[in-house]
């Protein structure tokens, strides 16, 4: 994702008139009204605020929409924010803590809250919620992501409608997705879900600031679309973790790897679901991916550089093969095996992102060097790919 941004306009959902007036010229949304599986997000500043706790009024109002999805036949997975948020007002912290020990206490005091007012705002329809915290190595390691997989598949099987978070109140900062929106689109990639909801106060993507008489981007096809856009941060509510920017982000990456997604503020969920012509549309432009390679191109933590020589930059970027040794001409960073590394070209441009089967410390006496020359010098374990194919997405 470059560093160009959108414009994020706060309003109240679109009236019937002008849904109708906009319809005609809106882009084919019978992905989202129709679709079988969805995962929906919805953003801390929609339920909450630092003074008031968790918002009756907006929490409901979300829940009357999904339930009457969910009795309709579609399958809904909600991701939703708003622990930490919810647990500050009762331990009496005026704001949201920087550090993560206060982060994961606030986050133990408001799950639980959050989940009662779900429990209690889907049951009056009927319908059944469950708890599912998530950590990115849930969805990373093969073991794990098919245990994550399984039981997410299980609840929606039996009706339930489950409510996904990331596991605060034990996650560290290096296993952190860092914002919901990226963790609802791997849980989308996870599902296999047909279409991806991310909900907060914001109602659509602008061109530029909307008092000075911006446009709405009603479609997105694909990154082209918003070149030269300008972008939003973190909403005034003080309580989200996100802004426009990483909706944006997770937009395309869920877009990018086969799944549409649509970008609008809470109130216009039940006409969202409904097919209607509100928020911003991003089209699927590319096949689904493993979501390993989802993680490792748009959330791994990068230890390290493997600098390649112009024979291996075209091995890895125009042929698709694994990394040799013999194609690396400098080795950066300290990392371990096993460690997402960047691959650049001599001039420092970035061609790929990768698992490394090495760590640093032993690839400096493999430079340059064949695999069989490597078995033979060094022996059984050293004749194998710096970066597997398998491990490697270009960026």
């Amino acid at each position: 994702m470059t560093s160009k941004t959108v414009v994020e306009h706060r309003s109240q959902p679109l009236s019937a008139q002008n849904i109708r007036a906009n319809t005609l010229n809106a882009p084919d949304r019978t992905a989202l009204s129709g679709a079988r599986r969805i995962v929906v997000k919805v953003g801390s500043s929609s339920l909450t605020s630092i003074r008031g706790g968790i918002s009756e009024e907006a929490l409901t109002g979300l829940a009357d929409a999904l339930a009457h999805k969910r009795n309709a036949g579609t399958e809904i997975i909600l991701v939703s924010s708003g622990a930490i948020a919810a647990g500050l007002a009762p331990l009496g912290l005026e704001k949201r803590p920087r550090d993560l020990a206060t982060q994961q206490a606030a986050a133990s005091v408001g799950q639980g809250l959050l989940m009662a007012r779900y429990t209690h705002a889907f049951g009056a329809h009927g319908v059944t919620v469950s708890q599912v915290l998530l950590t990115a190595d849930d969805l990373m390691r093969r073991s794990q992501h098919t245990n994550a997989f399984r039981a997410l598949n299980r609840l929606l099987n039996l009706g339930v409608i489950p409510v996904v978070n990331e596991n605060d109140t034990v996650a560290t900062h290096e296993i952190r997705f860092g914002d919901n929106d990226r963790l609802a689109a791997l849980v989308a990639h996870l599902v296999r879900a047909d279409a991806l909801l991310l909900l907060s106060d914001v109602d659509s993507l602008y061109d530029g600031p909307p008092s000075h008489g911006a446009k709405r981007i009603a479609h997105v096809s694909g990154p082209h679309d918003l070149d030269g856009v300008s972008i939003g941060s973190t909403g005034k509510a003080g309580v989200g973790t996100g802004g426009m920017a990483t909706k944006v982000e997770a937009a395309s990456m869920a877009a990018g790897s086969g799944i549409h997604a649509l970008v609008t503020s809470t109130p216009n969920a039940a006409a969202a679901l409904a097919g209607e012509d509100v928020g911003t549309w991003f089209s699927v432009n590319g096949a689904r991916k493993p979501i390993r390679l989802l993680w490792l191109a748009h959330l791994a933590s990068v230890q390290g550089t493997l600098v390649l020589d112009d024979g291996a930059v075209k091995a890895v970027r125009d042929r698709r093969t694994s990394l040799l040794p013999a194609g690396i001409a400098a080795v950066k960073g300290d990392f371990e095996a096993g460690d997402a590394v960047e691959m650049v070209s001599i001039d420092n441009t970035v061609i790929a992102r990768g698992l490394v089967n090495y760590s640093a410390a032993e690839l400096p006496q493999m430079l340059g060097r064949s695999t069989q020359e490597l078995g033979k010098a060094l022996g059984r374990g050293y004749d194998r790919e710096v970066v597997h194919v398998d491990d490697l997405v270009l960026v």
